[in-house]
């Protein structure tokens, strides 16, 4: 029985000892096997773990064989260093070429972008620029220089209109294609309705955009924001000054963890401290909660807003009220 066991076990390690010999010779005498036959445009998701991408690949044709892919993988120690984007395979393109294609993103004619919410168009453009899409002073400066026409009214410029998202953008494309598919995803995330609350609210939706820039860079908690909104127009109809700390961080070229007493008096139309109303373009690109906010305010008495931590602001009607807030959370 003991010698039954021995022998079986014995006749399976010398099939997989056989079998992984056999992938080997594959690819080390007859690596230059030509796959596929035709072009082929395949797109590797962020994410994907490695035997993933090669069953993709195995589904678009790219490869022939998925387990002895992921064995040349291994061996070159290859399986963990793949660039996610946009590939296009050319036809009689050896496997072990697409491995090396892979792992260099020699073969990619797409990469994959984040902008997170927030974002303004300065540093949209230094993070086109890392992900190898152009130089940012070419990004920035045609953001900044052109506009678009959102609910009937032509914007300043493009900051405010690249919508936040995760983009497959193709590598050559210029600033104005790449412009053009973020503010075509702006468009499609503008509430429908934005027209209408705009009007009712007795601005374009340029400004009300202008306005939701200001919630993505004050609020943290998205249930906050709707609130947040309702101080900002609360302030807008007396004509009280809207005093967001962080319009006047906008002037400055690099981000300031903290504005001064001096900061608040610099002359600028951002500085919602010394000038009433909005400032006159976005501060950011807002995402989808602050968008929704800005076009859906809810209605309170609060003026003032303090932060208390942990993502939460504590809201004032009063002055005194105010004072006694920054006193108890920020003192």
């Amino acid at each position: 029985m003991k010698l039954a066991r021995i022998v079986a076990i014995t006749l399976l390690l010398s099939g997989a000892t056989v079998a992984l010999a056999g992938i080997w010779f594959r690819y080390a005498i007859y690596g230059d096997q030509r796959l596929p036959v035709a072009q082929v445009d395949v797109i590797v998701p962020r994410g994907d773990d490695f035997r993933q991408i090669a069953g993709l690949l195995r589904e678009r044709g790219v490869i022939d064989d998925v387990p002895a892919f992921l064995i040349l993988a291994r061996l070159r120690h290859a399986d963990s260093d793949v660039h996610a984007g946009g590939y296009r395979f050319p036809a009689h393109m050896s496997e072990s070429d697409v491995l090396e294609a892979l792992r260099t993103g020699g073969a990619q004619v797409a990469v994959w972008v984040t902008v997170p919410e927030g974002f303004t168009a300065h540093q949209i453009a230094q993070r086109l620029s890392e992900a190898r899409l152009g130089s940012a002073d070419s990004f920035e400066r045609y953001f900044l220089h052109h506009s678009i026409v959102v609910g009937g009214t032509r914007t300043a410029n493009l900051e405010g209109f690249l919508f936040p998202s995760t983009y497959l953008m193709p590598l050559g494309a210029t600033p104005e294609q790449i412009a053009k598919v973020m503010t075509d995803e702006f468009a499609r995330e503008l509430p429908r309705d934005a027209g209408q609350r705009a009007r009712k609210v007795h601005l374009s939706v340029p400004a009300v955009v202008t306005l939701a820039s200001l919630i993505e860079r004050e609020a943290k908690a998205d249930g906050e924001r709707p609130l947040m909104a309702g101080v900002y127009y609360n302030r807008l109809r007396i004509g009280m000054p809207l005093e967001v700390d962080a319009t006047i961080e906008y002037v400055f070229p690099e981000h300031k963890s903290e504005i001064t007493r001096a900061d608040l008096q610099i002359d600028s139309p951002y500085n919602t401290y010394l000038h009433t109303g909005l400032p006159p373009t976005p501060i950011a690109n807002p995402g989808r909660p602050s968008l929704w906010a800005a076009f859906h305010p809810q209605a309170s008495a609060y003026l003032y807003y303090v932060y208390k931590g942990n993502g939460h602001h504590a809201f004032a009607r009063t002055l005194q009220e105010h004072n006694a807030n920054v006193e108890r959370y920020l003192r």
